[in-house]
């Protein structure tokens, strides 16, 4: 028991550290191969993005720990990149409207549609454009407004928010698997990786000595339900696919439409 306190005490904010290089990186070079993000929710980036960048200037009112602000810092440098990447390599757009592209589209059929085509433009520049205005906004609050800056409202404001955001991180991809009823496009390491996170936040939540405040916990447990669920996806689209394969003629009869195959018999 002593060993795997000290391996949580130790390992853990190591881990934390490097979970973002380990947990990106393969799906970076995954839609840097394919030449196409396809299948890979844009929403990912926009999440941790916000998130991390709410977590660092959390830090400057709550002096969390240092291996949670480090981590926080490079997430911010890998999502810029896996942006990047992904708006580079995203598909085509589509042919009912210029800024659609799959799967980056509606949530749902003739449902909700964004305000003003909110992280679905046609052009990379806007993206950019919103990440810098957010971090400006609160750069200019944090130097220029101190009563505001310095008040625990604004600072647990700053906190619970962002971490509600990194919270929802799976929802986004869990709805595109849901919708394509595949996971195809999206890596199953980045699935295990964050599975593998979430144990060691957790674990390192509750045992550290460093005061890690509530917020940090009770979303780490909401993201830890979510992520398993995604790894339930993985399972459930994977053993559809296989069952559902059959042979080359079984997939051809299956592709003929009904009014033919009454024919063929006829």
């Amino acid at each position: 028991m002593y060993i795997v306190s000290q391996l949580i005490e130790y390992g853990a904010p190591i881990f934390l550290v490097t979970s973002p290089l380990t947990s990106y990186t393969d799906q970076i070079l995954s839609i840097h191969r394919n030449r196409s993000s396809a299948g890979f929710s844009l929403d990912i980036p926009l999440i941790m993005l916000v998130a991390s960048i709410l977590k660092v200037f959390y830090w400057f009112g709550d002096y969390y720990s240092l291996a949670l602000l480090a981590q926080a810092v490079i997430m911010i440098g890998v999502q810029l990149v896996l942006l990047k990447f992904a708006l580079d390599n995203r598909p085509a757009p589509g042919q009912k409207s210029g800024v659609e592209h799959i799967p980056f589209s509606d949530i749902g059929d003739g449902g909700f549609a964004r305000p003003y085509d909110f992280w679905q433009w046609r052009n990379a520049r806007p993206y950019w454009l919103f990440l810098a205005y957010l971090t400006g906004a609160l750069t200019v609050i944090h130097i220029c407004l101190p009563p505001i800056s310095n008040s625990a409202v604004y600072i647990n404001f700053l906190g619970y928010l962002g971490l509600a955001v990194e919270a929802i991180l799976p929802l986004p991809q869990v709805i595109a698997n849901h919708r394509s009823r595949s996971c195809k496009g999206f890596r199953i390491s980045v699935a295990a990786a964050w599975i593998l996170g979430d144990i060691m936040k957790l674990s390192y939540f509750f045992t550290s000595e460093d005061g890690i405040p509530w917020a940090f916990r009770l979303c780490g447990m909401f993201q830890f339900v979510c992520d398993c669920y995604l790894g339930v996806q993985f399972w459930m689209y994977n053993q559809g696919s296989f069952r559902g394969a059959g042979s080359p003629q079984e997939r051809f009869e299956k592709e003929i439409p009904l009014e033919e195959k009454d024919i063929r018999m006829t």
